[in-house]
């Protein structure tokens, strides 16, 4: 997250299979369970690409159902609490509440 108070809230590659190897995060384009900044994003790379992604509030989370969402249940009520803050939602800081900042690698596309 972009912000004074900004934090590494999740990384895949802390994600770990039984043999040690990070396990990617997988989703399907145009389902809808992304947040919209990672999709416009993945849409124009290409395999092996790596990009810095800076998203805005209106394509980051418009719910708490979309992902990528952190496993932890700690880091995903911080996340959220942050975004969806209804204090400082109130007093206007909603354009910058949940800028987000990815840095993406597109390891393969399944068609």
């Amino acid at each position: 997250m972009a912000a004074k108070q900004g934090w590494r809230f999740d990384s895949t590659y802390d994600h770990k299979d039984s043999t040690g190897e990070p396990i990617p995060f997988v989703f399907t384009l145009g389902s809808g369970k992304v947040i919209s900044g990672i999709e416009s994003a993945v849409r124009s790379m290409q395999v092996g690409g790596t990009r810095r992604v800076i998203i805005p509030p209106s394509q980051g989370y418009q719910n708490t159902s979309q992902e990528p969402i952190p496993p932890n249940f700690f880091d995903r009520q911080r996340l959220f609490t942050t975004i969806f803050n209804p204090t400082r939602l109130g007093n206007g800081e909603g354009s910058t509440l949940g800028t987000l900042i990815f840095d993406i690698e597109l390891i393969s596309i399944r068609h």
